[in-house]
Parts: structure tokens; C-alpha cells; sequence
């Protein structure tokens, strides 16, 4: 048959539609299009549309949205279904707030269709300020999260978009922070193919993200927004990519400034869009006229790039292509409604990892007349949201929420701050340690005590954003900040044998050994979104099993990291760290009890019965980690499964594995198979004598030959 099929078809049509309306215009019109801010051509009927917007966890800067938990916290769940769904939700809440803005004239930054998200770089320092927009130290895990949420994002036709997702950012990217303008992340080709590129593979052969976004720095010392190897040699010659490339904000002017690649701002524009940047978050793309000019660029270079951006722009139903009545028809109360509180909630309480259980939680909300709750993040609104955030209507702390729930009972709880979150005080005008009396006057007076420390996005996150005492919104180390460290020592001292559960909100890993071995409980809830606090609260008094994952690994010290600038693997991440970690990747402990037997595995899946042998009902992950012959990897993920079991029932769960589970990339970025025994190791954690520890069982094992 020679017929093109419907997709196929679509596809053309939309194209040609672009080329004709491109055709028509001046060059300088067409310029004005690849900048963030594209102008209006009032008399070709185009108008104005501003490109950069942000939807990581929530749609972002416009105003009210249902505020999720942030990304590393959705990863903690392994669960890509969960954020499908969530991105789904967000992409709803989108289209209802653009189509309002629109029939207000609002054509603003922040109200379009175009989201750039998800973050897929490899969490692969936990210094590293970002790694808290990601999904975490995993190839397999940080790709399968991704692919999820841009379908989440993009509807199931690619060719008629709910909105556009955009994977960042593009490549080997993950600081530091305060060097991104200038810095050359430099790998070998194995862990550049192995580590750093497969979640961008998959986002967009798996997922068709319609856009990818460049990074900041230089990748074997090109920039990656002018990389001719990364943009024309893998994304669009390799992996086929059809759709847009959109520059990091402002990174074409670091082309000159910072990495002096060019002589200045002409060069870069020529750069860029030789190699395939069609849109520049910034205004240096104004030069493309000069660089026309100059016979650096050509115009039909120019052509190319704005036929793609009009492409995306008529995807999404705009300048005249045809619209999606369920898209169009989605009303503004959708915006924050209860459905969608409902599924904020539910993703927080998926989220929350316990690290730490003596037997102390869940905590008995009649047994406790008097609770204390101590600490910076207690009460704090900024240690629910991690950046790129919307405005919640409401937000509900790990205080409100534990007031809420226990003062109904006749509980009395009483709270102290007990230290700022980085500084020595509180107030200006005080001594150092001026809220610790305080704290240890709570902890003293309560039966329990929970304290709640950690990190927050004023201090750790992008350069210019978060701005802390340390590196640019990077952490210098694994330390509690501040004085929160001598806080939680005063609190367990004045507790006096009293429970004391430690819930930790931060974006990344800290060195938590005092605590491991002080503390009754220890639940780390990264930034669980603006229902965050009752998820909390609810997940300590029981009603319901923690079932999260860390997505990343806690090491126990910050000597235990290779040097941050270095980009190589080995030593990095549970895959390469062959050292013993505190909570390593995948762990979490559960109120359930669960039992694996009977496990199974071929090259396409592994099997395995569990049991809830508990006497609560739960959530559990099925993980499956393969140890392959003679690869540089310990060990890596390749599978996950789902499983919810009342006590006392079983279920057999499948799991599909990794393609390329039994098979690493060359040089050139093709899967070569690793000949010989596979070992498969199936269970609730990953296949380290720590995770056994800690778990009290270990992994099923099954052997696949290959």
C-alpha cells in the first residue's frame, strides 16, 4: 500500500500548512518568531504567543493550580501511572487557565501551551541545588517517570497536543550551579551513553516530547544549545526527533561570554540554529537577521526553524489548525477543584519514604495527651512547595495538619520553631540558639515528639533562584544546615526516653547518621506538595503504610561523594558507590509485612507471588535490579511493579524489563548485548547487604543466559 496512514497524513498536512505560512513572511518577521516572547503578524493573522512556561509539578507563576508534590517527591512513589495521571491533571488545569487568559487578551509569559518540563538529568551529586526538579539518580526510573508524564502532558495524539511537554534539560547537565554559564561537563562515552542519555531517548522515541530544551554548560566542550553533536548527530539524526529545540534561558549569550566559543552575539545565533535551536528563551536570536547577513545562517535555515515552531503551535490546536472540542471545552473550574486536591494528596502520601521504625510508629493519636512539634519546617509553607511552584489556595504543614487531626481528640500539641532553617537565630537581635530553651521546654512537656527539619527552595535549587550561604543554591555537603543539627540533639536529650520521630523535608539526600541512630522513626518526605502536611500527619498516627522509594541514595557522609565537577560515574549513585550507604536507593519500610516467593524471569519479564502477611493493608513496589557480565554497573534497575494487597492476600505480579536490560551501549550509542548469566534479583529493595539489613529479607534471585 502506498496510501500514507491517518497519523502519517496528519503529520504532512500540518507541515505543509507551516511551510505555506512561513513562506509569506519577511525575514524579520520570521526572526521575531524564535525568540520566547514571538511577536504578532497581525496581517498574516498570527498572533503574539509567548513560549515559556512551567508546569514541574503544578502549572507554575499564574496564579492559583493544584500543587502537587514536587518531582523528586513523585519519583519516591515509582510509580509511573500515578504520574501520568498527575500530569494529565495538570495538563486539564492548563488548558482551562490558557483558553480564560486567551478570552482576556492575556498573551502573556507563564499563560501558553508550551511547558518546559519534565527535568530528566541524572541526579547524580546530591549536592547539586536542581536535582530536586528531577526524578532521581536512575536511568530507568528517571525514564520511565518521564515518558509518563509527557504522555500525561501531550494527551495520546501527538499531532493534536493537550499541551507540550519539553525534556531538560539537554545534556550531561546537574551542575554546579554557580559555574553552569562556563562549565564543560566532561564523561566517557559509556557513561555518556549508559547514564546521561537514555531518559532523553526515551522522552522522545517512547514519550514524543514535542520539545527538548539544551543546557547550560558545554558537553565534551560544545555547548549544548549549539551542539552539533548532541542536537544533529543523536536528537534529530539518531532518535528522529521532529519536533522543536528551545535554548536554556538566556544560555546563547554564555556561548561568547562563558564558554568564549564564539567571538560574540552573531557567532551564537549562527551556531544555535545551525545545529538545531529553533527558540531562544532570552532576545539574542534577534541577531539572526545580522547573521543572515553575514552569510553565517541562510534563510532557508531560518524557514526550517519557525516551520517547526509553527508546526508545534498548530499541534496544539493554534494559528488556524484544527482544535480539540475536549480540550477547548475544559471549564475554569476545573482549576483547583476537590478531584484534583483529592490526587495531590494521594501522590503525597505515596510519596513519603520511612527510613526508620523501632516500633514507635505508627503513633497512637489516643495514647499521646500532649504532642510536641519542633522544628524550621514544621510549620513552613516554602518546605511543601520546591520550586517552579504554582500558588495553592491552601496549604496544609505537618503542624496544621497534626493540630487538626489530634486537638478534636483532647490532645494537646505544642510547637516551637526551635531554630531557623540555615542562619544561628531567629531574630536579629537575639544571641545564637535563641529558640532551643523553647524547643527543649516542648519537648520536655510532650509524651511524643516529632521534629521536623530538612532544606527548602530558597536554599537549594537553581542559580539565581535559591540563594543560600553555601554555593548558588548547591549544598557544600550532607550536613543538616544551620543549627538544626544541635537542635534535634537537644530535642532527643530533653525527650528523655520519650518517642522522638524525625520527619525530614528536603529535596536531596542528608547525612542523617545521629539521627539513624537516636531517633525512634525517621520519615523523609522531600516537598510534598500543598497537602503535604496531612499527608504527613496521617501516615505517623497510621492511617494508612508508607510506601515510598528513595529515588536516591543517603550516603552517610559527605566524604563518601567523588569530586561534584566530576562527571564520570564511578562512585556515583547506587549503581557505581561501592561503599556502604545509610538508606540506599529503593529502600523504604512499611507497616505491612510482605513475603516473596516464587520468583521467575525470562529476557521480556520477571514474576514473582506476594503476600501481605501484616495486619494492615498496603502499597508495595516490586523492584527488579539485573547484575550483568563484566559491566562497569554493580547493579541496575530495570524493572517495577505495582502491588496493593489487603492482609493475608497474594497476587502473582508480572513485570515487564527494560529492553535493554541484558545489553549496555557503545560508543556510538547502539545496544550491544552482554553475552552470558544475567542475574535478576526480585524483591521490595535493591540486592545489597544493607538493603537486606534494613529490610530483614533480601531479594529473590532468578538467572536469565543471554
Amino acid at each position: 500500500m502506498n496510501q500514507q496512514n491517518p497519523p502519517a497524513a496528519k503529520a504532512a498536512a500540518l507541515r505543509e500548512k507551516a511551510r505555506a505560512l512561513v513562506a509569506q513572511m519577511t525575514l524579520a518577521e520570521k526572526a521575531a518568531q524564535m525568540l520566547h516572547g514571538a511577536s504578532q503578524v497581525a496581517r498574516l493573522g498570527i498572533p503574539s504567543y509567548n513560549w515559556w512556561n512551567e508546569a514541574l509539578h503544578g502549572v507554575a507563576r499564574a496564579g492559583v493550580a493544584t500543587m502537587f508534590p514536587q518531582a523528586i517527591a513523585l519519583a519516591a512513589t515509582f510509580s509511573p501511572a500515578l504520574a501520568q495521571r498527575v500530569a494529565d491533571v495538570i495538563s486539564t488545569e492548563a488548558r482551562a487557565k490558557y483558553h480564560a487568559a486567551q478570552a482576556q487578551g492575556d498573551h502573556d509569559i507563564y499563560k501558553g501551551l508550551t511547558f518546559w518540563s519534565p527535568n530528566i538529568n541524572i541526579f547524580r551529586d546530591p549536592r547539586w541545588g536542581r536535582g530536586h526538579e528531577t526524578y532521581g539518580e536512575d536511568p530507568y526510573l528517571t525514564a520511565r517517570m518521564g515518558v509518563a508524564f509527557i504522555r500525561g502532558l501531550q494527551g495520546p495524539d501527538r499531532d493534536q497536543l493537550k499541551t507540550a511537554a519539553c525534556a531538560k534539560h539537554f545534556a550531561v547537565h546537574s551542575g554546579p550551579e554557580d559555574e553552569r554559564h562556563s562549565f564543560n561537563a566532561v564523561c566517557d562515552a559509556y557513561d555518556l551513553w549508559n547514564t546521561y542519555l537514555p531518559a532523553f531517548e526515551a522522552a522522545v522515541k517512547e514519550g514524543q516530547a514535542e520539545a527538548v530544551m539544551g543546557a547550560y554548560n558545554r558537553t565534551w566542550g560544545e555547548p549544548c544549545c549549539g551542539s552539533a553533536m548532541l542536537l544533529k548527530d543523536i536528537l534529530r539524526g539518531k532518535w528522529g526527533f521532529d519536533g522543536h529545540v528551545v535554548s536554556d534561558c538566556w544560555a546563547i549569550k554564555d556561548f561568547y561570554e562563558g564558554h568564549r566559543v564564539t567571538a560574540g552575539p552573531v557567532e551564537s545565533v549562527a551556531l544555535a540554529v545551525s545545529n538545531g535551536c529553533d527558540v531562544n528563551c532570552g532576545n539574542l536570536f534577534g541577531y539572526c537577521l545580522h547573521a543572515v547577513r553575514d552569510g553565517l545562517l541562510t534563510e532557508a535555515q531560518i524557514d526550517t526553524a519557525v516551520q517547526r515552531l509553527f508546526v508545534a503551535r498548530m499541534r496544539l490546536g493554534l494559528l488556524g489548525a484544527p482544535e480539540n472540542p475536549a480540550y477547548t471545552g475544559i471549564p475554569y473550574e476545573v482549576v483547583d477543584c476537590q478531584a484534583h486536591r483529592d490526587l495531590s494528596l494521594e501522590a503525597a502520601r505515596q510519596s513519603l519514604v520511612l527510613l526508620k521504625n523501632d516500633g514507635a510508629l505508627p503513633l497512637d493519636a489516643r495514647r499521646y495527651q500532649t504532642v510536641g512539634v519542633i522544628g524550621p519546617n514544621a510549620d513552613s509553607r516554602r518546605a511543601l512547595e520546591g520550586n517552579y511552584e504554582g500558588t495553592a489556595s491552601r496549604h496544609i504543614t505537618p503542624l496544621q495538619a497534626i493540630q487538626d487531626m489530634l486537638e478534636p481528640l483532647g490532645s494537646r500539641v505544642l510547637y516551637a520553631e526551635g531554630c531557623h532553617l540555615y542562619k544561628n537565630a531567629t531574630s536579629t537581635l537575639t544571641m545564637p540558639d535563641d529558640r532551643l530553651a523553647e524547643a527543649r521546654t516542648v519537648a520536655k512537656r510532650s509524651d511524643a515528639v516529632i521534629v521536623c527539619l530538612g532544606l527548602d527552595a530558597d536554599i537549594e535549587g537553581e542559580e539565581g533562584d535559591a540563594s543560600n550561604d553555601f554555593a548558588s543554591g548547591d549544598k557544600r555537603g550532607l550536613e543538616l544546615p544551620g543549627r538544626q543539627q544541635a537542635l534535634l540533639e537537644a530535642v532527643v536529650e530533653a525527650a528523655a526516653g520519650k518517642p522522638v520521630i524525625l520527619v525530614l523535608l528536603s529535596g536531596s539526600a542528608l547525612a542523617l547518621s545521629w539521627a539513624d541512630a537516636h531517633a525512634n522513626g525517621i520519615l523523609q518526605a522531600f516537598y510534598p506538595g500543598a497537602y503535604g502536611g496531612t499527608a504527613i500527619a496521617q501516615a505517623l498516627f497510621g492511617a494508612f503504610s508508607p510506601s515510598g522509594k528513595l529515588p536516591v541514595t543517603f550516603y552517610r557522609a559527605t566524604e563518601d561523594l567523588p569530586d561534584f565537577r566530576d562527571y564520570n560515574m564511578e562512585g556515583r549513585t547506587y549503581r557505581y558507590f561501592r561503599g556502604e550507604a545509610l538508606y540506599p536507593f529503593g529502600f523504604g519500610l512499611s507497616y505491612a509485612a510482605f513475603r516473596l516467593v516464587d520468583a521467575t524471569a525470562d529476557a521480556q519479564s520477571a514474576a514473582v507471588t506476594v503476600t501481605n502477611t501484616g495486619a494492615m493493608p498496603a502499597r508495595e513496589v516490586v523492584q527488579v535490579y539485573v547484575t550483568s557480565p563484566g559491566q562497569r554497573e554493580i547493579r541496575s534497575l530495570c524493572g517495577l511493579g505495582e502491588v496493593f494487597l489487603q492482609p493475608g492476600e497474594s497476587r502473582r505480579v508480572t513485570i515487564p524489563l527494560d529492553p535493554n536490560a541484558f545489553a549496555r551501549r557503545n560508543a556510538l550509542g547502539d545496544p550491544v548485548p552482554c553475552h552470558g548469566p544475567h542475574a535478576l534479583h526480585v524483591g521490595f529493595t535493591q540486592p545489597d547487604a544493607r538493603s537486606a539489613a534494613l529490610r530483614g529479607q533480601e531479594p529473590l534471585r532468578c538467572d536469565v543466559m543471554v
